[in-house]
């Protein structure tokens, strides 16, 4: 991902690296066509950053099947993002930009980007030549934003803005409906160092950093990036064989296919989003796992996972249809706090900005956590429904332990209990109600991201001799919570 950060000189004549016969280059083609795809990038990432209803993050929008050349594609998005405060201060200074421009917005600022800190432009596109002819003026402006600022170097000016990167390990999850874990660490260990995490059986741990998006396993969906926490969400649940589960909210389809891995492929998946964009997102992820074709229904015949392009919250819970539902994923829209580092978070607009004390943001996490509440009283009203999971990536309490006491009368009058997923695990709830230590959550400072996993099951869980998957040394009342990055031991 790293770029040069020397200023761009104009090429001689119409372009240095042109052939002779007046076509473009292939590292001309490659660049021209990585600079219209980081801008389609940018545009969605900066309009969902204004709206606060982001269509997926960075990464899962970079290295969505539609954009081909992945890694340059990656490097400019996030270059110009870490520079988009100069950016635009500069072209606002210079003064150059019309209507027609203005509309190309993020075009605009991907090239001034490589015009100031990236590598050479040719003069392949109206864009670049336009952007190009006024070269001068956006050197000049931005040499008046080092004065302005009393710096003397562009590196002293972007540590006025940046925010250092979080280094965490790269999990991978292997797909078991293709491969064994076993191989997946065979193949891995040719390039990495690789170790099985302790908790998540097919989880795997890769050094920070590892770049893995056109790792051939990657690539034919043997092994999926998916972080430890998120793992940790479908495995809380853990369907049975031969179940017929219903996912809520299911896009992108990581926990939805990690779902159909636990179930072996014997049962039904119903997969439910409200969103047409990621409906795609969710079939492409599907179809890359292999778990569209690998289902058998109880009278022996291939069954594909139901994918629902509607809302969760219309379906009716007495429909026939849903009679044999036994377990409910449910990992509604949030904030997505828990993952801000993740997400890179930190390169957006709003996160200069310090939106998190706004009233607007206060607001709107107010709202989430309504519909949070809603969907959760939802999924535990279906009649046949034993298993419940409610998870979040979120770190607010207003969006978690706040969400599971306002539903819990209402779970208790369906025969709905508390129970505790991964008890071998210490980070549990915030002690705000009698029974928050069944809930779980990892750490964003420690575990490098922020979860929240709640697990409702139908009858006595609490009885020992009923749950086996509690030990006997569990001590509800010697209970570890954290709170935004910090572990502190109770007693209730």
């Amino acid at each position: 991902m790293a770029r040069t950060k020397t200023a761009a000189t104009a090429p001689s004549g119409a372009s240095a690296k042109t052939s002779r016969n007046g076509r473009l280059s292939n590292a001309e083609r490659s660049a021209y066509f990585a600079r219209r795809e980081a801008a389609k990038v940018l545009r969605l990432v900066l309009r969902g950053d204004a709206r606060r209803r982001a269509v997926g993050s960075i990464k899962s929008l970079v290295y969505s099947p539609s954009v081909k050349n992945k890694k340059a594609t990656f490097a400019l998005v996030c270059q110009t993002l870490k520079h988009l405060s100069i950016i635009k201060q500069v072209l606002d200074s210079a003064s150059i930009l019309n209507s027609k421009w203005k509309r190309q917005e993020e075009l605009v600022y991907i090239l001034t980007y490589d015009i100031l800190f990236g590598q050479e432009i040719s003069l392949v596109g109206d864009a670049e030549k336009f952007l190009m002819l006024h070269k001068g003026a956006i050197q000049s402006a931005l040499a008046r934003l080092l004065v302005r600022n009393k710096v003397k170097s562009i590196e002293d000016l972007m540590a006025l803005y940046q925010t250092p990167d979080v280094p965490k390990p790269r999990y991978v999850r292997v797909n078991t409906l293709k491969m064994d874990v076993d191989s997946a660490v065979l193949e891995l260990g040719k390039q990495f160092v690789v170790q099985k995490d302790d908790l998540v059986p097919d989880l795997l741990i890769l050094p920070p950093g590892c770049d893995l998006h056109d790792h051939p396993l990657i690539v034919n969906g043997c092994v999926f990036l998916q972080g430890k926490a998120s793992s940790m969400v479908a495995a809380a649940l853990a369907p049975k064989p031969g179940w017929k589960v219903l996912d809520a909210c299911s896009a992108p389809g990581n926990k939805t296919v990690h779902l159909a891995a636990l179930m072996k492929g014997k049962g039904k998946i119903v997969a439910c989003e409200l969103n047409k964009e990621r409906v795609r997102r969710l079939k492409d992820t599907i179809k890359l796992s292999g778990a569209a074709s690998i289902f058998i229904n109880s009278l022996n015949q291939p069954e594909d996972i139901e994918v629902l392009h509607g809302d969760f919250l219309n379906l009716d819970p007495k429909d026939p249809a849903y009679s044999e539902v036994r377990a409910i994923l449910l990992d509604p829209s949030c904030s997505g706090s828990g993952t801000a580092a993740e997400r890179l978070d930190h390169l957006l607009p709003s996160h200069a900005s310090g939106h998190t004390a706004d009233p607007t943001e206060m607001e709107r996490l107010n709202k989430l956590s309504a519909f949070q509440k809603k969907a959760l009283r939802h999924a535990l009203s279906f009649p046949g429904v034993e298993r419940v999971v409610y998870s979040t990536c979120s770190i607010h309490q207003v969006e978690n332990e706040d969400v599971i006491k306002s539903v819990l009368p209402i779970a208790m009058s369906f025969g709905f209990q508390l129970a505790t997923s991964f008890p071998q695990w210490n980070c549990r709830g915030l002690p705000v109600f009698e029974g928050s230590e069944h809930l779980l959550r990892t750490d964003p400072v420690e575990d490098k991201e922020g979860f929240f996993i709640a697990l409702f099951v139908k009858g006595n869980i609490i009885d020992r001799s009923k749950n086996p998957t509690m030990p006997s040394s569990y001590n509800s009342k010697d209970n570890i919570f954290c709170q935004l990055g910090t572990q502190k031991k109770v007693r209730a």
